[in-house]
């Protein structure tokens, strides 16, 4: 059997036999917490954020297939710290619009831009995970006065191998075939792999990143995202980049390996690499208290100077859990 045969019985079996009503929208993120989701027009699609908090503004932008819901475990720290939070819903996943195209690395960079404006924030710093983390430098690179500093989390960019399913999501007859069958143990099986130890992942939280999955237009809305967005768009660009910026993995990243993390950390002018152990792709979201503590740290004290400077005693591993690896630039 081809591998192709092998991607499409494999993605019809978890389809048909798991196919679930997924949770009303008001059970979705960010209902039960602190904070209220609203919704912009912008380019007359509605893009779904929150804003609260008061201070510094850091601007979350998520993952390939997430939501705003990836943040749920930083929000209230960060915004505790005394920094403004905004996180988004990108288009085409989440609750924002879910149009057939738009979705290349220069219109979401224009997205997040556009955000800032009708959020009146002159500049902001902006934490991006996996695919997040490429928009966040491609905004960096476009509106370098818009950006004050960059937290790169696993961070898409580098490299042009991608994984099976974003290939065969490209095909012409497989393609759509595969999108038509994503059901919740799909979805549950991706969020696992996204785990150094998938027994973190709670039903809820499958339950969360599955309902805009359900959704009669996600389909469309990823089938464009696969074909038009450029995962390796960062390769010989990177030293455009002036804003210090800390770049943040999980040893035990499956799906972005931590060589591309140095790699990338490498190419920057002003950074500082930083591992944390027991953490796989979802690093924020699976550590998400080491990774709070260095994030905050970073905004406080390595924001004003030049990161090289956060090689100090301030920033050595805490209860063994973090490494830091000497920055570049």
């Amino acid at each position: 059997m081809s591998s192709r045969h092998t991607a499409v019985a494999l993605l019809v079996t978890l389809g048909v036999a798991c196919r679930a009503a997924p949770i009303p929208d008001g059970q979705r993120f960010p209902t039960g917490t602190p904070f209220t989701a609203h919704f912009a027009r912008i380019d007359d699609l509605r893009i779904r954020y929150i804003d609260a908090g008061a201070g510094t503004p850091v601007l979350f932008i998520h993952g390939l297939s997430a939501s705003m819901y990836a943040w749920r475990k930083n929000l209230a720290p960060v915004m505790a710290a005394g920094f403004r939070v905004v996180a988004l819903d990108l288009l085409g996943f989440g609750s924002s619009d879910k149009p057939a195209h738009g979705y290349t690395n220069a219109a979401y960079a224009h997205l997040v831009v556009a955000l800032m404006d009708s959020l009146h924030l002159p500049d902001a710093v902006l934490v991006g995970h996996s695919m997040g983390g490429e928009i966040a430098a491609e905004v960096a690179i476009a509106f370098p006065t818009r950006v004050r500093g960059l937290v790169l989390m696993a961070a898409a960019g580098l490299g042009t191998r991608e994984p099976l399913l974003f290939r065969v999501g490209r095909w012409p007859v497989v393609g759509p075939l595969m999108l038509a069958f994503r059901g919740r143990a799909l979805a549950a099986r991706l969020l696992r792999s996204t785990y150094a130890d998938p027994r973190k992942v709670t039903e809820s939280d499958v339950d969360q990143y599955y309902a805009p999955v359900a959704e009669a237009a996600y389909g469309r809305a990823l089938r464009g995202v696969l074909r038009e967005f450029r995962f390796g768009g960062l390769e010989g660009r990177l030293d455009a980049i002036g804003a210090p910026t800390l770049v943040l993995w999980g040893e035990a990243d499956r799906w972005i390996p931590i060589a591309l993390g140095r790699a990338l950390a490498a190419q920057l002018n002003r950074s500082a690499f930083l591992s944390v152990r027991h953490a796989g792709h979802s690093v924020q979201e699976e550590v998400p208290d080491e990774v709070n503590r260095l994030v905050i740290k970073f905004l406080e004290e390595g924001l004003p100077r030049v990161p090289g400077n956060l090689a100090w005693a301030g920033w050595r591993p805490h209860d063994g859990k973090c490494r830091f690896h000497q920055p570049y630039g």
